[in-house]
């Protein structure tokens, strides 16, 4: 590469990089938030099939600081421009600027951290199991099988990660997403699917899938946060000011029933995250 060729191409990135940290100016001048949502990760971040409108406990989460965000960028009023994304594309909008807050089952990792930032901890959840009624109830009994896992997600990291320790065959099945997975339980094409317990129990227990069930083993521990744009610290601050004031005044217990239902009981866990998360003023 030329000199020249060298200082341009600086320069690219000067200038994104300048873009991304301005994002509370841009929100000023147009009042348009871009939450970046995920169409299927129940109950978290997906589309409602009767509305065509976004919801999930993360979304909830960013709609209800809008009001910090909007003071932090001196405006009165805030519109929210929900933007679809998926496993695959989610962190390059991220970094490429097209939405400014990604609102879906993320979670935080250093990797992910070279290319974006991420809020305080929003979530705390961990790898599982979904399997057939009737057959294998744990890991170890599906050696020589098919596991299906979505791609693009930590979960398939962990799955291959396990895999290779522990030096069990078993075939990966990637598909698109959780409804593919279930679907791939049912149709016999998959002996278990590999993903997040809480996402999991939950597409079990309000779709009364009675065929299915998620064994008790939890894989891995992860925290789950929003993601922004790398650089950009008053907007993050926005952020996580909004976040703390939900966890602070008890208003993210609302969220959570509102989103995992009434009768789901915050674990423990959780709330000593959200505790420990929150900042004071």
């Amino acid at each position: 590469m030329t000199i020249r060729a060298m200082l341009a191409a600086l320069a690219v990135l000067a200038a994104t990089g300048a873009a991304h940290a301005q994002t509370l100016e841009r929100i000023a001048e147009d009042g348009v938030l871009r939450i970046g949502h995920r169409d299927t990760a129940i109950p978290f971040s997906y589309v409602d099939a009767t509305t065509g409108r976004a919801m999930g406990y993360s979304v909830a989460l960013c709609e209800a600081m809008a009001r910090d965000i909007a003071t932090a960028a001196g405006i009165e009023q805030l519109d929210l421009a929900h933007v679809e994304v998926t496993a695959q594309d989610r962190f390059d909008a991220v970094a490429e600027g097209r939405v400014d807050l990604l609102c879906g089952a993320a979670t935080q990792t250093l990797s992910r951290r070279e290319r974006v930032d991420f809020s305080i901890p929003t979530f705390v959840d961990g790898a599982g199991i979904a399997l057939p009624a009737g057959g294998a109830t744990s890991m170890q009994e599906l050696e020589g099988g098919t596991i299906a896992v979505t791609g693009g997600t930590t979960t398939e990291e962990a799955l291959m990660n396990m895999l290779a320790r522990t030096g069990m065959d078993a075939e990966v099945l990637t598909v698109a997403n959780h409804d593919a997975g279930l679907e791939a339980l049912s149709d016999g094409s998959a002996g278990a699917y590999f993903a997040d317990r809480a996402i999991l129990n939950f597409l079990v227990r309000e779709r009364g899938i009675e065929d299915v069930v998620v064994a008790q083993d939890q894989f891995t521990v992860e925290t789950h946060a929003l993601a922004l744009a790398r650089g950009d610290d008053d907007f993050r601050l926005a952020v996580d000011r909004g976040l703390s004031r939900l966890y602070l005044s008890g208003e993210v217990e609302a969220l959570f029933g509102q989103a995992f239902g009434a009768d789901t009981e915050m674990s423990d866990l959780l709330r000593a995250l959200y505790r420990v998360s929150a900042l004071p003023r």
